[in-house]
């Protein structure tokens, strides 16, 4: 497979001194870290470690109570939204098909119908739900609406991807085709993204570098850089097996101690 195409316009985005807090509770402490163009950076980390508040002070959904998450360079040329979430509810309208529901983040936009079907056609086939497009959600699978979300986050052209835990409400079988379509989908056109998950064979099969916070408040306790390329990592199970444990060993300890405290609460 050839190596895929990286656009010459792209976005940082830099994460410095960062610390947040809910009122008397410090989730966050800390946080110095730079995403790369056409990397997926996954965070993992204890249960309420701060993964998920760590990706909405990124995306400017909440403000940090210390710090900055700054953003640097340029949107690629067509970027609609260069900041663009993918959650793990779906979050599709029920009354809208396929095509709708993508549709629904074009119409803010100054564009034509023509180029509006365009961009619907060109994400719907890039996830493969070209005959999909007049279904209703209702018709479709958990992993087909999932695909939805994706093909619709597509849609706006992000420069940047927010992910957080976007394959956890599926069953492992439907979870294993999403993670190998985002492989394809990187593979053709290469997307920077920071990817939220407590799954470890998630982290090491999609992620070019994995964050590891410690349990709260969150800090980024080791930075663990995958070298194998993604289109290859099925293969090489047994190489990505050792890293999961690597993982595991770094976070064992910590797993527990924050299972414990969220049982105290």
């Amino acid at each position: 497979m050839p190596f895929p195409i990286i656009r010459l316009d792209y976005m940082q985005i830099s994460i410095e001194k960062l610390s947040h807090a809910y009122g008397s509770v410090e989730v966050l402490n800390d946080i110095n870290l730079t995403f790369e163009p056409g990397e997926i950076a996954v965070i993992i980390g204890p249960s309420g470690c701060g993964k998920s508040t760590l990706l909405r002070l990124m995306g400017g959904l909440e403000e940090p109570s210390k710090g900055a998450a700054y953003i640097a360079g340029q949107a690629p040329e067509g970027s609609l939204n260069p900041l663009t979430y993918i959650f793990q509810d779906f979050a599709l309208l029920p009354w809208r098909t396929v095509a709708g529901n993508i549709s629904l983040v074009l119409e803010d936009h100054k564009l034509s119908k023509q180029q509006s079907k365009a961009i619907i056609d060109d994400v719907l086939a890039r996830t493969n739900l070209s005959e999909f497009h007049d279904a209703l959600p209702h018709q479709l699978s958990g992993g087909m609406k999932q695909r939805v979300a994706i093909a619709r986050a597509l849609a706006v052209s992000p420069a940047f991807l927010l992910m957080d835990e976007p394959l956890s409400a599926l069953d492992s079988q439907t979870r294993e085709l999403l993670m190998d379509d985002l492989v394809a989908l990187w593979s053709r056109e290469a997307f920077s993204a920071c990817y939220v998950t407590h799954n470890l064979a998630e982290a090491v099969r999609l992620g070019h570098k994995v964050i590891v916070l410690s349990r709260r408040p969150g800090k980024v306790r080791e930075v663990v850089e995958i070298s194998i390329p993604l289109n290859e990592r099925r293969e090489r199970a047994a190489e990505l097996e050792e890293v999961q444990q690597q993982l595991w060993h770094m976070m064992r300890e910590e797993a527990l101690a924050a299972d414990r405290e969220l049982a105290d609460v």
